[in-house]
């Protein structure tokens, strides 16, 4: 068939699929008045003007694992040691329920690691936050939903998996959830908690200096309450998060470093060593919210005020015998020393909003934010990082729409006031860090045109900044490392400016093609150099940057190769009941002065859902990108080359779903990198145990009250956009 039909009628599909969709919600709507219990089914994939939302709880091929697993097969998300996650060629800021997690890029992975994607209802990639962000948001955010709607009387439900993996021996992981949700005449309440554990391993290269193999052991723990009182057409939300996590890592390594024998004497030989160690990582983050929401007769005029305090320690301890073959013989000399970081992070935030008579409709939001950030790290039991940020902001952004045509602008003004002390061993005195203190502004603005209905093209532009996370600025090592690899932050990196500019095409929920660029100053970056028999590794400033980023998403319904033209058109069916293949491919190319040698990326996605007998769903999914430049390095093999096959089935009046999958079945994945920006190539080679099979459930517990009047979501969610919060209807 020619590919032109093919690719027309996918999006005339789209189009109808979202009029088809939009009906049924308002005929829901109607039916509802009647008392008749309607079932609303998620949509997997939903577009917005400013946000792609991806729901987690229908999708077994994304829930059935971690949560770091199931981003990881979102089409557009990259995830690697070198530049963190990325979105789109964008830099994200991770959110949890509406608030920045804030923190590390280690920890941060640990963190998702640790929580099972079950646990997660939807995420939001927010591509263009507005004024009423924080203008750190910086390019991207990335806001895990994880509230449940709460019913009246008790309802609960149970989450579990199982995934294994056979490499040089067997090893296991599983997790467990369970929610409960409930409501009496004075209050709502939520609870969630869960475990997981999980046994893992990694192996890796640095050059011809170093090899390793780290076997981990990692056990993380979460639970989360929320209680909600309405008080007239106000309310009172009360959170409270806590995640706990307890890691074993048994170091096995070898390579060739300098040595200084006799210690003191100041001469160096070159002998290979062997390293045989283990590491221990402990983490607690506590958060405490309180929101108070206040209404109006005009529901669309709101008044929120936020409070929230988080805490964030975590503790790193290495020990290891490193065994030195010198000429003349062998020493085995001992390493034993800890590290520990401390984190308090507070906020206040007001935001308000009202209609307007501005063109044929309008609304002005305006509101202020304080946030304080203090950072201390320890080696060794003494205090070597004092950093504080503070940061105090206001904004006001203005909504109209003139028929077709909308309109937004907006801006913000923030003031910044970082400053801080790290301690020089070497000298035994404290310096201060390279201080920041200034009052920015940071607009934005937006003009959408409406073809029809939910086909639109958009024009974005605005203005961020993203300020150094706490774990590129942490002076010590928090990875195992050996004699010669030192691995640290850096205190004195600065923060990044982007000014980003898109452009959009969307068509309903499923399909869109976006071109965007940014213009970014002082981009973070790990940073790796060698020093004869050294390798070290930090993070620089990166002084400018373009960055350039095409995408396109296109759904193929098979039925196209099957059925007349004429018999698709009719469009009586239910988009989740049709087999489909939705198609992702991005380019982005960064254009960095100091890079001679610059090669753009591919990366591709292909996701499909096929209605086997027994409703039986399968859904594989393949991820491939080409090689190319990632900042500093150049990419040696596919960062991403794998297929994953999952098989799921509903049971018991949909109350039951169970999954079977299998990760990477070709044992493809690999992280392969060498450096442009040295005068010599340094070669870094990483695998893990990618290939894994398992089985998850999903087991709802059904309430004794079939029509019991359902609460709007009570676990916090800070996210202001649309007049719902931008959140999908999670009836």
């Amino acid at each position: 068939m020619n590919k032109k039909i093919i690719f027309a009628a996918s999006l005339v599909l789209s189009f109808q699929i979202g009029f088809a969709q939009q009906t049924k919600t308002e005929t829901s709507k109607e039916k509802q008045i009647e008392a008749v219990t309607i079932t609303k089914t998620k949509k997997a994939v939903e577009q917005k003007a400013d946000r792609t939302i991806f729901d987690f709880s229908e999708q077994a091929n994304l829930n059935s694992g971690s949560s770091l697993e199931g981003i990881k097969k979102l089409p557009g998300m990259v995830v690697t040691d070198i530049a963190g996650m990325m979105y789109q060629g964008k830099p994200l800021q991770v959110y949890m329920d509406g608030r920045p997690m804030n923190i590390s890029t280690n920890d941060l992975t640990a963190f998702l690691e640790g929580m099972p994607a079950s646990a997660i209802d939807r995420i939001e990639v927010i591509t263009q936050p507005g004024a009423e962000f924080p203008a750190t948001s910086g390019g991207t955010i990335l806001n895990i939903i994880t509230s449940k709607s709460a019913k009246n009387y008790l309802t609960a439900t149970y989450s579990g998996g199982y995934r294994f993996s056979d490499y040089d021996k067997f090893r296991n992981r599983f997790n467990n959830s369970i929610v409960l949700n409930s409501r009496n005449k004075w209050f709502g309440w939520q609870f969630s908690a869960g475990q997981t554990y999980a046994e893992a391993f990694s192996s890796n290269e640095m050059d011809d200096l170093s090899k390793g193999f780290a076997d981990k052991y990692s056990r993380g723990y979460f639970a989360k309450g929320a209680m909600t009182f309405d008080i007239g057409k106000d309310r009172l939300l009360l959170n409270y998060d806590y995640n706990t996590s307890n890691n074993d890592t048994y170091n096995n390594s070898d390579g060739t470093a300098q040595f200084e024998t006799p210690i003191g004497s100041g001469n160096f030989v070159v002998a290979d060593y062997l390293n045989l160690g283990k590491g221990k990582t402990k983490s607690d983050r506590n958060e405490i919210t309180a929101t108070y929401q206040k209404r109006f007769d005009d529901k669309n005029q709101k008044l929120d005020i936020k409070m929230n305090y988080s805490n964030f320690q975590s503790k790193f301890d290495q020990k290891g015998d490193n065994f030195v073959n010198f000429p003349l013989g062998s020493i085995q000399t001992n390493t034993d020393f800890n590290n520990a970081s401390n984190q308090d992070f507070y906020n206040l935030r007001v935001d308000y909003s009202q209609p307007i008579k501005l063109l044929d409709e309008g609304k002005f939001s305006f509101g202020g934010l304080y946030e304080k950030v203090n950072f201390t790290t320890d080696f060794m039991g003494i205090q070597n990082l004092e950093y504080q940020r503070q940061t105090t902001s206001t904004y006001a952004e203005l909504n109209a729409k003139l028929k077709k045509f909308s309109f937004i602008a907006g801006l913000r003004a923030e003031d910044y006031d970082i400053s801080g002390q790290s301690l020089n061993v070497a000298q035994n005195t404290w310096d201060d860090l390279t201080a920041f203190k200034k009052f920015e502004l940071f607009p934005n603005a937006s003009i959408q045109y409406d073809f029809a209905r939910s086909l639109y093209f958009n024009l974005n532009y605005n203005r961020k900044i993203s300020l150094p996370s706490t774990g590129q600025l942490n002076p010590n090592n928090t990875t195992f490392q050996n004699p010669n690899v030192d691995i640290s932050g850096n205190p004195n990196v600065q923060p990044t400016i982007y000014d980003n500019f898109e452009a959009k095409l969307s068509a309903f929920d499923y399909a869109f093609i976006s071109y965007n660029v940014s213009k970014v100053d002082n981009q973070v970056m790990m940073y790796v150099e060698r020093d004869g028999y050294n390798i070290s590794q930090t993070n620089v400033n990166i002084n400018s940057l373009t960055q350039h980023s095409f995408n396109v998403g296109l759904p193929v319904p098979l039925m196209i190769f099957s059925k007349p033209f004429s018999e698709i058109m009719k469009f009586n069916f239910n988009p989740d009941k049709i087999n489909f293949l939705y198609l992702y491919a991005g380019y982005q190319f960064q254009d960095i002065k100091e890079i001679a040698d610059k090669k753009g990326m591919w990366f591709f996605n292909v996701t499909g859902q096929f209605i086997l007998p027994y409703q039986i769903k399968f859904s594989p999914t393949f991820s491939y990108s080409t090689k190319g430049n990632y900042y500093f390095f150049q990419a040696t093999q596919p960062i991403m080359n794998r297929v994953d096959l999952n098989f799921s089935k509903k049971f018991n009046k949909d109350r039951i779903t169970l999954s079977l999958f299998a990760n990477d079945i070709f044992n493809s994945s690999r992280m392969n990198f060498k450096t442009v920006n040295t005068p010599s190539p340094i070669y870094l080679n990483n695998r893990w145990d990618s290939r894994q099979f398992g089985f998850s459930i999903n087991y709802k517990i059904p309430t004794k009250n079939k029509l019991a009047k359902e609460d709007p979501n009570m676990l916090k969610n800070d996210i202001p956009k649309d007049d719902n919060g931008g959140l999908m209807n999670t009836k």
